[in-house]
């Protein structure tokens, strides 16, 4: 067994093993335990009974936290020249659609978010094998293809996240950071878990919400109790 940091064995005396806390306790908590020197991510992490292999049990969606994710996020937006200015407007870190389109293919991707418009995707699918890999891809789904372009990017720069189950039935999504007021957190955690809860598919049997986490980068997990969360 690896050899616990001091850091570890100071946030190993805080959060009392095998005890689960609701979840006002642990976004208190989650600034504890974290020692790092930087501000630190605060991230949510739940595990759910869905098989995600069946289309039908995917579960993936957008929400748009109440206190934004604390990071800085750095948007591209592909689109045509009428719909330039709006998106500079808008915040968008870079713009333009052809000039990218060549620099992606040549394996940039120095973003967090691309944004399109449904009438340039016929060339922006080309990217798929560069963009999809990262990540980038723009959806419907998520809000990153659309004809106002202008109200996505004011949306992703405002706070909204978009997140997806993973292959082993997890969903792992930042929050917030650290220096982040425990409320502030506590109320990002829930918009993301009622979300959650919201899209549960009709096929999944059993337990929904196996487990529910919430950390900090470097920290050990804070177990959430599920039945302190009402309606889930």
């Amino acid at each position: 067994m690896a050899k616990l940091t001091k850091n570890q064995k100071a946030a190993f005396e805080i959060i009392e093993a095998n005890k689960e806390y609701n979840m006002e306790e642990a976004s208190s908590l989650v600034k504890e335990v974290s020692f790092t020197k930087f501000d630190a991510s605060v991230d949510l992490n739940i595990r759910l009974g869905v098989d995600p292999r069946k289309a039908d049990q995917m579960v993936r969606g957008v929400v748009t936290l109440p206190h934004g994710s604390g990071k800085e996020v750095t948007v591209l937006v592909l689109c045509t020249p009428d719909k330039e200015e709006e998106a500079k407007a808008a915040g968008a870190d870079h713009v333009g659609l052809d000039e990218y389109i060549t620099k992606i293919e040549g394996g940039w991707t120095d973003v967090d978010v691309i944004i399109t418009m449904p009438a340039v995707m016929a060339k922006v699918g080309k990217l798929g094998r560069v963009l999809g890999p990262r990540g980038l891809m723009p959806n419907p789904k998520s809000g990153t293809v659309t004809a106002d372009v202008a109200k996505a990017v004011t949306e992703v720069k405002g706070g909204k996240i978009d997140f997806k189950v993973d292959k082993e039935g997890i969903i792992s999504t930042s929050i917030g950071k650290v220096s982040f007021e425990a409320n502030k957190i506590m109320e990002n955690a829930m918009e993301v878990v009622n979300t959650i809860s919201r899209l549960k598919p009709a096929s999944a049997k059993g337990t929904y919400f196996k487990s529910i986490s919430l950390s900090s980068t470097m920290s050990p997990g804070i177990t959430i109790d599920k039945n302190s969360i009402e309606g889930i």
